[in-house]
Parts: structure tokens; C-alpha cells; sequence
């Protein structure tokens, strides 16, 4: 456990919801938020495709999405489904057809969206599949391909009809006795997906996927999305979130486990807490920071360190980490040790020093949690 205590002040409430398994992984109920990702390889180039998802899950994502556009994708996916060390989820638009052999192929859950799969019967066999082969189903309503007849209805995309796509989706699903569903409302506007998620946050008790869809690149859609996604997990909705960024699923993966760490939603390794810097600085506190991150990135136990160029503020951040270094002066900072000052070390010898600590306590903690098992 982090040396930083979750306060009452912090907790948040999260919305009730039914709890459906994506492979073995649990969503909704009291099972963490879950993390997930989508790949942008060809899905037919197998080694690319099985190599992503091995470093998504590395990096922390709890399932993983792919595109089935065509027969040869859903043969593909057979192999990846084999190679992967997280659960798949398979991505069908228009053709119902992709579901059936996405689910044959032993894809966990079947992504299909009520805007382009087909009618009723058609739907209805996508449900057959899935029950056979023990699938979950994904609704996923999008503000940019909402069905024809709500459109006319409501003269543009918004969250009613978004929300009454989504609710007659269920409801078809529900008359073919089928239950294993959770569901998404996605926009790229914050505001209308931020409402309609609200609404139907309301109005079902379905395990809610979250996300701002086309958010932008790396740093603009991490912006749109921690505000998108923040908003509505501060208030206790969402049960598994996908941050969507034109950039590398290892990237989406990060952001999302981010914005879950800054709620005290989901711990996975070192949350770093680092200044600015001004003029005041010890040490080169961005450098740092860049070498810490790249070198601990491997360590998936939950800790907090905290490095800060000066004294201003230091002191004050380590009282709250597992580990911290606050600078000093003459070439030398001050270690802290569970918010406690510990010892010196100079600055050259500080980024060594600091990794040794936090792998010594990772271990510690993961050999501790493995005799309780």
C-alpha cells in the first residue's frame, strides 16, 4: 500500500451497476475499473497485431479491442485471441456476419453498434453466437452514426437520442433473453457525451463504458479526456474506460490508468509528484523526472514518490509519499523514507539511489502479498 492515506474527503460513490465478465475479466459491480485499449495494426498481420497487445497488457490494459472489418480479420483473430494475455473484444460495424465468426473465433466480448448492425434478426443471430460462445456484448451508441429514424427525430445528434438508441438496443438484447451486455455512449464533444452518459447512467443499471471518442493527439486528447472522463468518474459512473488518442495504445493505456490514479479510482505503479521548477531548483528536476519514469516504468506495485527541486515545498509533498527527494544545496538533496527525512545523497548518485529504494519496497510488497496468498 501507498504511504498516503485515502481520505473521506476523497472517497467517491460509485454508481451501482450489474457486473458482467469480458473473458475473465469482471466489469461492473465492485470489480475495479477496468483499462482498456484498441489496436491500430492490420488485424490480419498477426505478429504486429499479437506484439501490441502484448504491450498494452504490459503496460497495464485489462482487455483489448480489435477491428473485425473483413473474413480474413475475424480468421486472423483466432490466433491473436490464442497469443494474448488479456481478453479481445472485436470491433463490428455493418456487417452482423463479422460478430458471428468474431464470437466462433473466441473473442470475449463483441463490440456492435445499434447505428449500422442490421435489424432485428440480424441482431438476434449476433446474440445466438454470443451465447454459444460465450461472449459478452458491447452496445456501442456514437454520436457520428446514430440510426436514420432518430436523427429525423431529434434533428441532430444529442443526448436523447443518443440515450433512446442506446435503451432499444438493450431492449432488443433483453427480448432475446440476453443480459451479458454493458454499454457505451460515445462523442467527441465532452459536453454531449459527458450529458448523455449522465442519462443513461440513470436509466440503466448495465456495466457503462466510458469514452470521449476522437479525442485528438497525445497531448490534446489526454486534455479532452481527463476532462471528459474525470467529470463523470468523480461523480461515480463508469465501470471500464478506453481513452481514445491519435498515438501508440501503450500512450491510451498510461492516460487512462492516470486519470483513474488522480481519483484514487486504480493504483498501478509509481505515481510521480514533481514540481515545475523555477530558479530555485537543486537539481535538473524535468531531466529527472523523465529518467524515473522511463526507468520505473516496469514496477506495477502501487508507491508514490515525490521529487521536488527545493525546500519551499518538499518537506511537505515527501510527508505524504512512500519515497521523496527534496534538493538542496551544494550538489546534494535530502532522501525521505515514508514521509520521514532520512538520509542525504548527492545528486549524481540521486536516480540510482531512488530506483534501488522503490524496486527493494516493490519487491518487498509483492513477496509479502504472496505469502497472505
Amino acid at each position: 500500500m501507498s504511504h498516503n492515506p485515502i481520505r473521506p474527503w476523497r472517497d467517491i460513490a460509485r454508481r451501482t451497476s450489474r457486473q458482467i465478465m469480458v473473458g475473465n475479466v469482471p466489469v461492473g459491480g465492485d470489480a475495479p475499473i477496468t483499462v482498456q485499449t484498441m489496436t491500430n495494426t492490420l488485424t490480419t498481420d498477426v505478429k504486429a497485431t499479437v506484439e501490441q497487445v502484448q504491450r498494452a497488457a504490459g503496460a497495464g490494459a485489462d482487455i483489448v479491442r480489435i477491428s473485425t472489418p473483413d473474413e480474413a480479420s475475424t480468421r486472423a483473430l483466432r490466433q491473436i485471441v490464442a497469443e494474448s494475455p488479456v481478453p479481445i473484444v472485436a470491433d463490428i460495424h455493418f456487417h452482423y456476419r463479422r460478430a458471428i465468426e468474431a464470437a466462433e473465433a473466441g473473442a470475449a466480448c463483441l463490440r456492435i453498434n445499434p447505428g449500422n448492425i442490421g435489424d432485428a434478426k440480424r441482431v438476434a443471430e449476433v446474440v445466438r453466437a454470443a451465447k454459444d460462445h460465450n461472449c459478452s456484448i458491447r452496445i456501442g451508441v456514437n454520436a457520428g452514426s446514430l440510426e436514420r429514424h432518430l436523427l429525423e427525430k431529434y434533428g441532430e445528434p444529442c443526448p436523447d437520442a443518443m440515450v433512446e438508441s442506446g435503451l432499444d438496443h438493450i431492449k432488443l438484447l433483453q427480448d432475446n433473453d440476453f443480459h451479458e451486455f454493458k454499454i457505451s455512449c460515445k462523442a467527441s464533444d465532452v459536453f454531449l457525451a459527458a450529458a448523455a452518459y449522465q442519462q443513461l447512467a440513470e436509466a440503466t443499471d448495465a456495466p457503462i463504458h466510458l469514452g470521449i471518442t476522437e479525442a485528438g493527439g497525445l497531448v490534446a486528447g489526454t486534455v479532452k479526456s481527463a476532462i471528459g472522463l474525470g467529470n463523470l468518474l468523480w461523480s461515480g459512473i463508469g465501470d471500464t474506460i478506453r481513452v481514445s488518442l491519435s498515438a501508440d495504445p501503450v500512450e491510451e493505456v498510461k492516460v487512462g490508468y492516470e486519470i483513474l490514479k488522480s481519483l484514487g479510482l486504480r493504483t498501478r505503479g509509481v505515481q510521480i509528484i514533481s514540481c515545475p521548477t523555477c530558479a530555485r531548483q537543486g537539481f535538473d528536476v524535468i531531466k529527472t523526472v523523465e529518467t524515473l519514469e522511463k526507468r520505473l516504468e516496469h514496477i506495477k506495485t502501487p508507491m508514490s514518490l515525490s521529487i521536488i527541486g527545493c525546500v519551499v515545498n518538499g518537506p511537505g509533498e515527501a510527508l505524504m509519499t512512500d519515497f521523496g527527494f527534496t534538493g538542496g544545496g551544494a550538489g546534494a538533496g535530502m532522501v525521505y523514507v515514508a514521509g520521514r527525512q532520512s538520509h542525504k545523497m548527492t545528486n549524481d548518485q540521486m536516480i540510482d539511489h531512488i530506483v534501488e529504494l522503490v524496486e527493494g519496497r516493490a519487491a518487498e510488497l509483492e513477496a509479502a502479498k504472496e505469502a497472505a496468498e
